[in-house]
């Protein structure tokens, strides 16, 4: 008797693990599915994210979390914490009808690891494709502290996507919400590793704010790096309909250079690389750490 021959369905399945692709009765995705499906897209743009860095930070394949989006596809409750944990929240959040809130708190670290880095926030600083929400992310995983985006807080807030905050409010309402968010941030005393906006240093005060309640640390890179992660997120807007955009970009980092070598520290990610510059930035954290409680009464 010849071999039974599967379907591409259950090939797919297999393929997967305990995570298959799941279908409805009707052939549809389930609704929780698609709930959860919906949340994580949402979720994942916030905080402008592609599928591989998702991927890379949850520790699962990029073809997962295409089927996972799509409603396609089962998830432990393991898998699915850990992909919150990326995410800045926590997979009880992600499956709850209510509005998705920060609780990211990874495993890994030891109780020391931790409570050496865990009286103290650091905020990463930079223009757009400087890393600060991959490094971030990986480096709060470390460390086991919260990682939040200050853009994602402010997005909150409003209610809206950045996109469309700044196309209905400006750029003013937008400046008013993150100075806000940020004293929210510091009234509460908050801990952890937070990326900020890339023009939050063009804003003194908010700028002065952060530098009293913050470790900074500003990730640069080359001009050329910052536009190819920013392509590389499938974001076109920085060419879109600008010839010289890349003389731009330039002429951007060469203006704000000043304001960001204020910083407390400064990690070169271009002549790091990714893995050590996490390492940077965990180093820098826990040392920070680690001052602050010998300073606590």
């Amino acid at each position: 008797m010849p071999p039974r021959q599967t379907s591409p369905r259950e090939r797919a399945g297999q393929s997967q693990g305990p995570e298959a692709v799941a279908d409805g009765a009707d052939g549809g995705a389930s609704p929780i599915l698609a709930h959860l499906a919906g949340r994580l897209r949402r979720r994942r743009q916030e905080l402008a994210l592609t599928l591989r860095e998702l991927a890379e930070l949850a520790g699962v394949s990029e073809r997962f979390l295409v089927l996972l989006e799509s409603g396609r596809a089962n998830v432990s409750v393991v898998r699915l914490e850990d992909i919150g944990r990326a995410l800045g929240t926590s997979a009880a959040a992600l499956l709850s009808a209510g509005e998705l809130v920060e609780e990211h708190a990874p495993r890994g670290p030891s109780q020391g690891e931790a409570g050496a880095a865990g009286g103290v926030l650091v905020a990463l600083l930079g223009l757009r494709g400087a890393g600060k929400t991959t490094i971030g992310g990986r480096a709060a995983g470390r460390l086991g502290v919260p990682f939040l985006e200050l853009d994602g807080l402010v997005a909150a807030r409003a209610g809206m996507s950045l996109g469309a905050l700044f196309e209905i409010h400006g750029n003013a309402y937008y400046r008013r919400l993150e100075r806000e968010e940020l004293g929210r941030l510091a009234d509460a005393r908050a801990r952890g590793i937070v990326a900020t906006g890339g023009g939050l240093v063009t804003d003194p005060a908010t700028f002065e704010r952060l530098r009293r309640c913050a470790v900074t640390v500003w990730l640069r890179a080359k001009p050329e790096d910052h536009w190819r992660r920013v392509v590389e997120q499938g974001d076109a807007r920085p060419m879109a309909n600008r010839a010289d955009a890349m003389k731009e970009l330039r002429a951007l980092f060469q203006a704000r250079r000043a304001l960001y070598e204020q910083a407390d520290f400064v990690v070169d990610t271009s002549a790091l690389g990714l893995a050590r510059s996490v390492d940077r930035v965990v180093k820098i954290a826990r040392e920070a750490g680690r001052r602050d409680a010998t300073r606590s009464p």
